[in-house]
This record gives C-alpha cells, structure tokens and sequence, in this order.
C-alpha cells in the first residue's frame, strides 16, 4: 500500500516522549504513530458499534410495535477486529 508523508509539530517534550515510546516497543517513530492513529480510529469505531446495539435494545419493541414483528432475543455479537477496515490495515 503507498505511503503518504505527514509532517506534524508538536512540543519537544511531546516529540521526546514519542521517540521513547517508539524505542521501547521496537518500532519506528512512523509505525508507533500509526499505531495510535489506527487504535484511535478503532475505539471511536466500537464505541459506535455499543451506542448503535445500546440503542436498539432499548427500543426493540418500539420498532416491533411499528413493523409487526416480535422482538426476538439476538445472539450475541462477536466485536469486529479493533482495526478492521481501516484504512493501512490488511
């Protein structure tokens, strides 16, 4: 997959704290902040995906009511993979 080249600024001691972190998991400092992004992009992505299954239990019965249906007891869910189908992932 092709690459893009970002540049960002940020404080010394931000900048400092990065190169560590990217030392001490054996990565470069382009993998560990593409590993925060991706982490980020998938939390905010399952956060929906609860909200979303929240949301529809409460009102399974409204929309019984409205479409004619029972409501029927789902099974649970498997979680997608915290970076799946986002974009850099295979």
């Amino acid at each position: 997959m092709a690459k893009t080249q970002l540049n960002v600024r940020v404080d010394e001691a931000t900048a400092e704290a990065a190169r560590e972190r990217a030392l001490q998991r054996g990565v470069s400092m382009n993998r560990y902040i593409e590993e925060l992004v991706l982490k980020d992009a998938g939390e905010i992505g399952q956060t929906f995906v609860e909200a979303a299954s929240d949301f529809m239990k409460q009102y399974e019965r409204v929309f019984a009511e409205e479409f004619g249906r029972e409501p029927r007891e789902a099974p649970e869910a498997t979680p997608p993979a915290p970076h799946e189908g986002l974009p850099g992932t295979t």
